[in-house]
């Protein structure tokens, strides 16, 4: 079925060691439906809070909190500290994310950044005319920035409540949309939104930033300069009157993301080696710190800080800024007021426009050149589900509105959020009555993929399993000791197996800092190839992992019936290590520094390596290659 060709389903239990193997985007992407779920929760606790006791939801929320050091004053109410406080780390966060798309998601191929940029950016301006040409000539105008943010968190959520009706590819597509949304409206609050501009304090906060940017070219990777600077910087732009929490997205887009590098692993693992020899307080703290610096900054931040925006923060946030009043008479208020009209036909009529209209746009004026990684019933259910402003739109909307006309902003972005998942389910009702090659074809696209797989699969040179000239083309690098390789062996054996039209690959990566047997197993399989009996000594090496001595190999060439004494000079002699060593620059390239690793059709595979996980991969780029034929 179409609707199941990308499947995020968790893997079974078969395989189960497959299932808690995480990504950066797999992790972000669950983190931000989960923190849907703890949204919708605070937002209706705000409701019923506001509805219940009005006077004690606004005398918590308008409590005034005080923070005093030496000639420092910072003042504001709860509210306030909440939004221009605590929603800083959120967009950090965003930063965060923003950059691991430019350095190692879709986005850093840059020719892939024209259509994010003008979806998101077209999903923001139809919504903001919209919102104007409701509101034109009177001062509701001036909140048009409450009409145009969507809520990452939010319209992820929901997408995931859809589950493999829709390609996998769609939430990263929506992620780097919203991305660029969220960079926009941040850039919005700061030159729209703040008021009473002091220039000698601004002043102060950009040479603060000035001294945070000579920092990091300085190579420190510690935290705490960085955290007493971002300080700073805040205060600075408080005390300016720009809205402080750029900087929190500031500070998150110099945030570089990159994979652990080989080199970094071996060291760390050298690190651990002399601590276990001797186990000293000085040798953890070493060893501590290698494992830490093989993962990157930007990782590690988003490890730390995701769960709290995620769950902490953003529900927060809701709640303190969610509650109205509702009665009839503001209901028959609101319902008729051109700022609810304004924000909610904004979001369910602009929204799908401007990200529909401007992907097609993009994909007309490049001729194909440049188009959007899955469908149009996908995109058309990204601009749907896109509808769902909430974050960032209450927070404008508290800058731009006060009082009744705060409340009917609110009640319009409410009214939208409830709305846009009933148009994406329509979406998904009205693609599943088209015939099955069209719905693939409106779900998936006819996009290239990005190639991650750096040496491309050459049939004279590679080890191939199944036909020469299949569709389809998976590329493993493994490890013969490595016992994750080994459990995904008869995984492997039954995609090929139950799918006829795929040929496999086999490339050598033998992590020998934590494998002693890894390279002389690897070379003993390359000196079976060499009597042509490459597979048969792969398979009995992956059944036989803990006995990788050399005269167990020598024993299995043997029972191979190999010319033994061949076998035994091409181990002597280290034959095969040129060709390994080839494999193994190629998985740098490929940025693989870890076994199993899986490319389909040049893609990287991100997830599990059960049989349904694998054959949902596989059979989704089978769809894509017949789309293109």
């Amino acid at each position: 079925m179409a609707e199941h060709l990308e499947s995020g389903a968790p893997s079974c239990g078969r395989t189960t060691w497959a299932g808690g193997l995480k990504t950066p985007l797999r992790e972000f992407l669950r983190m931000e439906t989960g923190s849907a779920v703890a949204l919708l929760a605070a937002t209706l606790a705000a409701l019923v809070w506001a509805n219940a006791g009005p006077s004690s939801y606004e005398a918590v929320w308008g409590m005034p909190l005080s923070v005093r050091a030496g000639v420092l004053d910072v003042s504001q109410d709860l509210r306030h500290w909440v939004n221009s406080g605590l929603m800083t780390f959120f967009f950090f966060v965003v930063g965060l994310e923003a950059r691991r798309e430019f350095d190692m998601g879709e986005l850093r191929d840059r020719r892939r950044l024209v259509l994010p940029l003008a979806a998101g950016v077209g999903g923001m301006v139809v919504p903001v005319a919209v919102h104007l040409a409701m509101n034109a000539g009177t001062p509701a105008a001036h909140g048009w920035g409450a009409a145009m943010s969507t809520d990452t968190a939010f319209a992820l959520g929901m997408l995931a409540l859809f589950g493999s009706r829709f390609p996998a590819r769609l939430r990263t597509y929506l992620l780097t949309v919203t991305v660029v949304d969220d960079l926009v409206a941040l850039g919005v609050i700061a030159l729209f939104y703040s008021e009473h501009v002091m220039p000698s304090a601004l002043l102060v906060a950009i040479g603060i930033f000035g001294v945070i940017l000579l920092v990091r070219a300085a190579g420190v990777r510690r935290g705490p300069p960085y955290a007493l600077l971002g300080a700073a910087a805040w205060v600075a732009l408080f005390k300016s009157g720009v809205e402080p929490i750029v900087i929190g997205l500031a500070m998150g887009l110099l945030t570089y993301a990159s994979p652990a590098a080989r080199g970094d692993l071996e060291r760390a693992t050298d690190l651990f080696r002399l601590f276990r020899e001797q186990p000293t307080p000085e040798l953890a703290r070493s060893a501590s710190m290698g494992l830490v610096s093989t993962i990157s900054p930007n990782e590690r931040l988003q490890q730390l800080y995701h769960p709290w925006t995620s769950y902490v923060i953003v529900p927060l946030f809701a709640l303190s800024n969610a509650g109205i009043t509702i009665s009839g008479a503001f209901l028959a208020r609101a319902l008729t007021s051109p700022i609810t009209l304004g924000i909610l036909l904004a979001y369910i009529v602009g929204k799908p426009i401007g990200i529909i209209g401007s992907s097609w746009l993009v994909t007309r004026l490049s001729r194909g050149r440049v188009r959007p990684p899955v469908g149009w019933a996908a995109v058309t259910a990204a601009g749907t589900i896109a509808g769902i402003g909430f974050t960032v739109s209450l927070l404008i909307a508290t800058l731009a509105f006060r009082g009744p006309q705060l409340e009917e902003a609110k009640l319009g972005i409410l009214t939208a959020a409830l709305f846009a998942p009933i148009l994406t389910w329509a979406v998904h009702r009205v693609t599943a009555m088209l015939p099955k090659r069209r719905r693939i074809r409106a779900l998936l696209g006819t996009s290239e993929s990005i190639i991650d797989l750096a040496a491309p699969v050459d049939p004279e040179r590679d080890h191939l399993r199944g036909p020469r000239d299949a569709p389809l083309t998976v590329v493993e690098y493994g490890d013969f000791e490595c016992p994750y390789c080994g459990q995904a062996e008869p995984v492997v054996r039954e995609l090929l197996s139950d799918l006829g039209d795929v040929r496999y690959v086999w490339r050598h990566l033998p992590l020998h800092d934590v494998h002693p047997s890894a390279q002389l197993a690897a070379e003993a399989a390359e000196a079976a190839a060499e009597q042509e009996a490459f597979w048969e000594m792969h398979d009995l090496l992956l059944d036989h992992q803990d006995d990788l001595r050399v005269t167990d190999l020598i024993r299995y060439a043997e029972d191979l019936g190999l010319d033994v004494e061949r076998f035994r000079t091409a181990l002597h002699e280290h034959t095969g290590a040129p060709r390994i060593a080839e494999d193994v620059d190629s998985a740098d390239l490929s940025g693989v520094s870890g076994t199993p690793t899986f490319f389909i059709n040049g893609r990287r595979h991100h997830g599990a390596y059960d049989i349904d996980t694998l054959s949902a991969a596989v059979r989704a780029a089978r769809a894509r290659a017949a789309l293109k034929q």
